[in-house]
């Protein structure tokens, strides 16, 4: 049987194209390697978000091309939309897909006569990440993506039910809606000949809740803008099923810089939204992205962003030191930041975002999480590890067959950065 290796760079999103590809070409017999085999076949999925992406692609690339000297290697992603030029002089590539929605047509040339719409099949993962939206048109000025993923599409909901149907019958547990642009999902749609309103995420993931089965839904990255009062409420309506977890984009607390880096929103309704969030939903886990030293960025504007992300008691901060990124508007802004500069406020912001992450932890204790069980760690038997709904990793006792389960706790203690179970929720020891 021909054999496939694949490589995946970035996002989810391209998590999901890879393992769409892989479980396409698996229907036509592709197979991994075993036992250091040689692939005949090799995909990679690349990334361009960063300079050190582009280089992480070509490298990606050429060391395939030196462990498989006879495979063909197909590129694919952010970097190959960019650079698709680049990208074919590499060693070992045959082709260049320069747009995801080429995909069906790929596995058509490869001979798949019924290309599929989505996943279908169980995957490597008890969590699975469903892609109902690509593309992006916002401007900001430190991003490169809006010029390599500019087509706004979204899926149709019952495209996107038929895919979660068949995830759920597989056993995933935890469905992750994701996209390029996630609350744009359905802005590319008509509007119902009927005159109703047009699909959006909220109705999206009302439609995916009301669905049967025993599984969870958690929404990917989001812009504050679109943290709709809609999409609000059906997490507060169904809290068995949404995960009380939303990831915003903050970039940072301060005006100034928020109008350089071309983002919508002043970091007062920033914070205004998520504090709505907070106060609609029952302890929900709010995560965010902050860039540091961005082009102008003074000790007043940084001091603004900590502000802010005590304010808002972010439960994760990830932090970026900013890195230009050539063919941006940001790459050319003067008043660069030294990158010491740079450093000490990623540290100080990364020190900041561990005490507020504790401090959320421990508002948890003795509340009930539902928690995904994903692993059985070899050396502590009897212990599972595992997520919560809240996106905190939680450690509980268990067997290996509860694995992939949703397990119901009560949150004990905090101990080395997860939460410790105490309780089962119906008051029997874990």
């Amino acid at each position: 049987m021909p054999t496939l290796k694949t490589v995946t760079l970035g996002c989810k999103v391209n998590q999901y194209e890879t393992e769409y590809v892989r479980q396409g070409l698996a229907r036509l017999g592709y197979c991994e390697p075993v036992d250091g085999q040689p692939a005949d076949l090799c995909i990679v999925n690349t990334c361009t978000v960063t300079a050190e992406g582009d280089h992480k692609s070509r490298k990606a690339i050429r060391r395939l091309a030196k462990e498989n000297p006879a495979a063909r290697i197909i590129v694919m992603g952010c970097y190959a939309a960019r650079a698709p030029e680049e990208a074919a002089s590499l060693p070992g590539v045959v082709e260049v897909v320069t747009d995801k929605r080429q995909l069906p047509d790929l596995l058509a040339r490869f001979g798949l006569v019924d290309v599929p719409t989505g996943l279908s099949s169980p995957g490597r993962r008890h969590r699975v990440y469903v892609k109902v939206q690509d593309g992006c048109r916002m401007s900001c000025s430190y991003c490169i993506i809006p010029t390599t993923r500019p087509v706004l599409s979204s899926r149709p909901i019952a495209e996107v039910l038929s895919e979660v149907r068949g995830l759920v019958a597989h056993g995933h547990r935890e469905i992750v809606l994701t996209g390029i642009h996630l609350g744009h999902y359905g802005v590319d749609q008509p509007r119902p000949d009927s005159g109703g309103a047009r699909p959006n995420l909220a109705r999206l993931v009302r439609a995916i809740g009301d669905l049967e089965g025993e599984f969870r839904v958690r929404i990917s990255s989001i812009e504050a803008a679109e943290v709709t009062r809609e999409l609000i409420a059906v997490m507060a309506e169904r809290p068995e099923r949404v995960c009380p977890h939303l990831h915003v984009s903050m970039q940072s607390g301060s005006d100034a810089v928020l109008a350089r880096m071309r983002r919508r929103w002043s970091s007062r309704q920033f914070i205004d939204r998520c504090l709505m969030v907070r106060e609609s939903l029952r302890a929900p886990a709010l995560t965010t992205d902050v860039i540091v030293g961005f082009p102008g960025e003074t000790d007043a504007d940084f001091e603004a962003t900590c502000r802010a992300v005590e304010e808002v008691g972010f439960s994760k901060i990830h932090v970026f030191r900013f890195s230009a990124r050539q063919g941006t508007a940001a790459a050319e802004m003067p008043d660069p930041v030294p990158g010491r500069v740079r450093q000490q406020r990623s540290a100080h912001l990364a020190h900041v975002g561990e005490r507020l992450r504790l401090a959320y932890f421990e508002s948890l204790i003795g509340r009930e999480l539902q928690v995904l069980a994903e692993t059985a760690p070899p050396d502590q038997p009897g212990t599972l590890l595992g997520t919560a709904d809240r996106y905190a990793p939680v450690e509980l006792p268990g067997s290996p067959e509860k694995l992939g389960e949703l397990v119901r706790v009560v949150a004990g203690a905090v101990m080395e950065g997860r939460i410790l179970s105490a309780l089962e929720s119906d008051g029997r020891l874990c």
